[in-house]
């Protein structure tokens, strides 16, 4: 007698095709986790139905609902789009004429908040501890947050005086300059970030992440002290997915965090978060005279158009254009 047949292997979920498929794509998990939540979302909001079945109406009406009822900004608006298009182009592997038509909402270019060089000496003032060192280190090399707090012992050299940033957005490296007044408290957090090292290796923690599957060619990478972090968390966690106790950098939160009540503490009045510093980095050199080419280089720009943003910012500070108004006789 025949044995019965093999029952055909089920498909992988919706989310699972779509979740591999970035990760194939190098996504960041940023983007994997924004994209997953928007096609969890665009499917419950058409009563579950699934993508094949639904069409440029049913897209069209969700783009909709996110920019009346619902009043999502234009970068919002524009991520839920694209993160529709990789549902279909992507994972399901549909291009249909619709798709061209759909068009993206303007994107509404703001001028970015610059702090003052007193504005960011009182704001370093109201903070401490390892949050100063992190807060002093995005302004004084134009490091986004997560550059900053993802960085390695590696990957700083004091003989050389620069620091090489890995990875970056557009998975790109680059070369910022090591500022001359964090040395000696870089030095200090190194020390500490020794120290934590050590205790994790008497502990026999499974170390750090390492990233594109290179603990699987070299094992004990993620335990060697150049991959450790310069700014490790100050508790360990267990990895969900591999059940293995890790250390992990410090949380992007508590930096925030500390942001807002230095804010509070030294009584400024702007709105302002860690991309702050960045902008004021930036604002700062080219005020001073540093090419923007130059600066287009330290902030990891791929097109000097987004560099000049902050020359617009520069325009009228200081009252270098006059107005008509001052020039006006005296009353």
């Amino acid at each position: 007698m025949a044995p019965p047949p093999t029952p055909a292997a089920q498909p992988p979920r919706l989310l699972t095709q779509a979740r591999e498929r970035a990760r194939y794509l190098h996504y960041s998990l940023r983007t994997e986790n924004a994209y997953l939540y928007w096609i969890r979302f665009f499917i419950r909001w058409n009563g579950v139905k699934h993508p094949r079945d639904m069409g440029s109406a049913e897209v069209q009406a969700f783009l909709t609902m996110l920019a009346t009822q619902r009043g999502v900004a234009s970068s919002t608006h524009n991520q839920a789009l694209s993160a529709i298009l990789f549902l279909y182009r992507e994972v399901l592997g549909i291009e249909l004429p619709w798709m061209t038509e759909l068009q993206r909402p303007a994107y509404t270019r703001r001028l970015p908040t610059v702090l003052t060089p007193d504005e960011t000496s009182r704001l370093f003032q109201a903070m401490e501890d390892t949050t100063r060192v992190v807060a002093r280190l995005l302004y004084g090399t134009g490091m986004r947050l997560m550059e900053a707090l993802r960085l390695r012992t590696k990957d700083v050299d004091f003989e050389r005086r620069v620091i090489i940033v890995r990875e970056a957005k557009g998975n790109k490296d680059r070369v910022v300059m090591l500022p001359h007044s964090l040395e000696a408290e870089l030095r200090a957090q190194f020390a500490a970030a020794r120290a934590c090292w050590e205790r994790d290796r008497r502990n026999e923690c499974g170390g750090v992440q390492v990233p594109h599957g290179l603990e699987r060619k070299y094992p004990n990478v993620g335990r060697t002290w150049g991959w450790f972090w310069v700014f490790p968390s100050p508790l360990p966690f267990t990895d969900p997915c591999e059940g293995i106790v890790r250390r992990h950098h410090l949380h992007e939160d508590r930096l925030q965090r500390a942001l807002r009540k230095a804010v509070v503490k030294s009584g400024l009045q702007k709105r302002i978060s860690a991309h702050t510093l960045r902008h004021s980095f930036a604002t700062h050199l080219l005020q001073s005279g540093t090419d923007i080419r130059t600066v287009q280089d330290l902030l990891g720009h791929a097109d000097v158009s987004t560099t000049m943003i902050y020359t617009h910012v520069l325009k009228f500070a200081g009252g270098t254009i006059r107005s008509p108004l001052d020039a006006m006789p005296a009353a």
